[in-house]
């Protein structure tokens, strides 16, 4: 139970924090990836907090065993660039800036009964599945 209000609560706080900061909007975040035509620089705000959240709860994490939750704290064990992470990287920017959302806001925009958002979510989950089967192949080689 208390993993499920934690987890709740934790998904409404990042919804409501993307339908606030304009990351459910594909527009605003077209115009913050557009540096050479009219750029929207006021999403930089938001990544800024976000990376600061991110320092401070990866800093608390570092120094523990156990979640607060009293699940084992698995954080990522390499640091190590790969082609594998770079092309990952690189086909999720391009998708990024070619559809306006990233996996969160577009179900976010999802839910707020946007089109394109649907179209987004139907892509990203054929290409989870396009991954699996990538990765099973890979696997028996």
């Amino acid at each position: 139970m208390k993993f499920n209000l934690a987890s709740f609560g934790a998904g409404l706080l990042f919804g409501l924090g993307l339908l606030v900061s304009g990351m459910a909007n594909p527009e605003k975040v077209l115009g913050f990836l557009d540096i050479a035509g009219q750029w929207d620089p006021s999403l930089a705000f938001v990544m800024a907090g976000a990376i600061l959240v991110g320092l401070f709860a990866f800093t608390v994490a570092k120094k523990r065993t156990m979640s607060f939750l009293g699940f084992d704290m698995r954080l990522p064990a390499s640091d190590r660039l790969d082609k594998r992470l770079v092309v990952g990287s690189v086909l999720f920017g391009a998708g990024w800036g070619l559809a306006g959302f990233c996996p969160g806001p577009g179900l976010v925009a999802l839910g707020a009964g946007k089109t394109g958002a649907l179209v987004f979510v139907v892509a990203m989950i054929a290409g989870m599945g396009l991954f699996e089967v990538v990765e099973k192949n890979r696997a028996a080689k």
